[in-house]
């Protein structure tokens, strides 16, 4: 028997079966939960049973399927049969005849929520900090437990792809809108009196799939409605993923299938599927890179160990522009005193408005209350003075990226920090150790470099200078967990990893506009590579003003040094685009002419562009191009690695996919190449140098991979 789960018959006769599966924080689908689960529904059998309650010991209900006993399936044979073996215990749960009622008192996610589905009734507590949901296909899978089929019949087949397909969190007062929960409880004691009184109420409950004349809601695959709606799904699917998610399509066969078949035979069907996305390259890559080294990031993998770990009371910014007015928005956020200082009342009352703009939009959502908002904005301290940086632990430097600034500014804060606090810079490409030259403690400086917009996107890049301490790094390492970011942590290096790298997609893209491919081609590319954005409106939307600022800050710099800038065969498109007052989205026109509003609707390739940089009559076919995109990326993060820019392989898959959105299926910049192969990536990296230039000649610890047969691996 097994003591994943613990049995507690009530004077009422009813069984209270706990899921606690020793050795794990979390409880997760696997042969021994569900051997506990199917030693508990065996007693029902008793007839001394009116029903059972099935609950979690732990803080959340189950977290979703055992990943590492996926990753350990070589054959389609071993995810097949363990789905359907899954599905066994939950079938013979639903059929016992006699009621189970889930009680949900945490998260209940993938197979966690499959397993609740199986119950004849769901009670969840009503807390916004409990997330409901079907996530696999953020990992290349699908759901495998029974529940595409399960949704499909509960809220038909429309919510039942959108939950499926998006992979979304679910809040508990919405699931009850939809049909997913069946009541809400304040607590534990009210959720367990609740399904008590469920059991009560419904001795023989039968999921309604099993009653006579039961219909999908909406109607099945075979109705006009649903037809014409499957008829444009596969086309909106294949715009949003170009084919790059085999998990999309396979959840939508999934459902149209099922909705053809009685519902053992499509829970075959489901398995069958599920076992295709285990087994795909998509699912590995993403499995390995999302879930292990991410969570190996997380626990602290590129921190320090010594330093104990450390918090963050109080925070000054340095420049309340759009980065540090997000700044003091997520920081803030968690609780913590923010002072927010500019050099005019103006541009600090302006910077502390993003944050009000911000909650103003969560409360007409429903998301947020005037009290919360009023909450935070009252940690928020719009100031002028360096006074008020006084008692401040971690200072971030967020001004314009020049020198001078940002020298004034830091020898200005650290004549009011402690000589124990943190300087941080928010500079995107400028050397660390560079800018640590104006501070008096270098050891304690150090960069934190957040992305656009602050409060929207995961990542901070920690930048190690010369000098920069262990303590240091674990502090600023601690700050960015405790503001719910991801930290990767890289050494100094001009344009550090993400810019450095990012920029390789954009100016390749620029370079070959210059060549004469046209820009809806190299646009086309871009999202069928799986980018989130086409090089060219990428631009546009970091600014081609600031591209061009930052090419001759590096111009200058390298000469100072005594070195010459290779100017990538892009760089002279960008200052004629400037030149001409193409400088961007920021004011409307760059290589697009831009809409109304923030959000870029109705922007259009503008139609000049063609005439400046010419098409020519033989285009080179897509492949070719998004090659080109992906190599270019992939062989300069490999750089990164070599040059020890890179401290982890995980950092350097992370890292891309997280700061600048590197094709998630691809399982990141570095993945790439040992997804390709090295050896097969060399032979072609070496083609498009004899095409294009030496910058696609493979990274030499690449050319040492392929002659070891080796991969990039921590």
């Amino acid at each position: 028997m097994s003591n994943a789960v613990t049995l507690e018959l009530g004077s009422d006769g009813i069984l209270v079966a706990t899921m606690d599966l020793p050795g794990r924080p979390m409880n997760v689908v696997g042969d021994t939960l569900m051997e506990g689960i199917n030693t508990a529904v065996d007693k029902l059998a008793d007839a001394n049973v009116k029903g059972m309650i099935l609950t979690s010991g732990k803080a959340d209900f189950c977290a979703g399927g055992d990943l590492d006993r996926m990753s350990k399936w070589t054959k389609p044979e071993e995810p097949f049969e363990g789905s359907m073996a899954m599905k066994a215990v939950l079938r013979k749960m639903e059929l016992q005849g006699k009621p189970v009622v889930a009680a949900i008192n945490g998260h209940a996610l993938g197979g966690g929520l499959e397993i609740a589905l199986a119950c004849h009734a769901r009670i969840a507590i009503d807390s916004p900090k409990l997330k409901l949901g079907q996530p696999e296909v953020k990992l290349g899978l699908l759901p495998g437990g029974g529940g595409t089929q399960r949704l499909l019949r509960l809220v038909g087949l429309q919510q039942a792809m959108q939950i499926c397909a998006e992979g979304n969190d679910i809040a508990p007062a919405k699931a009850k809108d939809m049909g997913i929960v069946t009541e809400l409880a304040k607590d534990r004691d009210d959720m367990l009196a609740k399904a008590r009184a469920w059991i009560a109420a419904n001795p023989k409950a039968k999921a309604p799939w099993d009653q006579p004349k039961f219909k999908i809601p909406g109607g099945d695959s075979r109705s006009p409605g649903v037809v014409q709606m499957l008829a444009i799904a596969p086309s909106i699917a294949s715009a949003k993923t170009y084919g790059n998610y085999p998990a999309v399509r396979h959840i939508m066969s999934c459902l149209f299938e099922g909705g053809l078949l009685d519902f053992d035979s499509a829970c075959m069907v489901e398995s069958r599927y599920f076992a295709a996305c285990v087994m795909s390259p998509e699912a590995r890559n993403m499995i390995g890179t999302l879930w292990y080294q991410l969570n190996a990031i997380k626990k602290g993998a590129s921190r320090p160990s010594a330093p104990a770990k450390s918090t963050v009371k109080k925070l000054g910014i340095l420049g309340a522009g759009m980065m540090g007015g997000g700044i003091a928005y997520v920081s803030a956020k968690v609780g913590i005193a923010v002072v927010l200082l500019d050099t005019t009342q103006e541009a600090a009352d302006k910077g502390k408005a993003y944050s009000q703009g911000l909650l103003d939009k969560a409360i007409k959502k429903g998301r947020s209350t005037t009290e919360k908002r009023d909450a935070l904005l009252g940690k928020i301290k719009a100031t002028t003075s360096y006074d008020d940086l006084q008692g401040c632990d971690l200072v971030i430097e967020a001004v314009f990226e020049d020198r001078a600034i940002k020298a004034d500014v830091t020898a200005k804060a650290e004549k009011q920090i402690a000589a124990s606090a943190t300087f941080a810079s928010n500079t995107s490409t400028l050397p660390i150790t560079g800018l640590a030259k104006a501070s008096a403690r270098p050891k304690n400086f150090i960069g934190l470099h957040f992305f656009s917009p602050v409060d929207k996107m995961p990542l901070v890049e920690i930048i190690v200078g010369k000098d920069t301490s262990d303590d240091t790094l674990a502090k600023g390492f601690d700050y960015v967990l405790q503001i719910g970011k991801t930290p990767i942590v890289v050494n100094d290096s001009r344009g550090f990893y993400t810019s450095r790298v990012f920029g390789t997609y954009i100016t390749e893209g620029i370079a070959m506009l210059k060549e004469g491919v046209h820009p809806r081609s190299i646009e086309v590319a871009g999202l069928q590579a799986g980018m989130p954005m086409p090089p060219l409106a990428l631009q546009d939307e970091v600014s081609l003003s600031l591209s061009l600022h930052v090419q001759e800050q590096t111009r200058k710099d390298l000469a100072a040094e005594g070195k010459t800038w290779p100017e990538h065969p892009g760089s002279s498109v960008v200052r004629q685009m400037c030149e001409i007052g193409r400088i961007g989205k920021k004011a409307g026109k760059g290589f697009y002419d831009w809409g109304q509003g923030d959000d870029g609707k109705g922007k259009q390739l503008w139609p000049e562009l063609t005439k400046m940089y010419p098409p020519k009559p033989e285009q080179p076919e897509q492949r070719e191009l998004i090659d080109r995109l992906m190599f270019a990326q992939a062989n300069e993060a490999a750089r990164c690695y070599e040059e020890k820019v890179l401290r982890s392989v995980a950092d350097g898959n992370i890292g891309s996919i997280f700061g600048w959105g590197f094709a998630p299926f691809q399982g990141g910049a570095l993945q790439f190449i040992n997804a390709y192969g090295p050896k097969k990536f060399v032979g072609r990296a070496r083609e498009l140098a004899k095409k294009y230039g030496a910058r696609f000649e493979p990274a030499g610890v690449v050319v040492k991979m392929a002659e070891e047969a080796k991969g990039f691996a921590d």
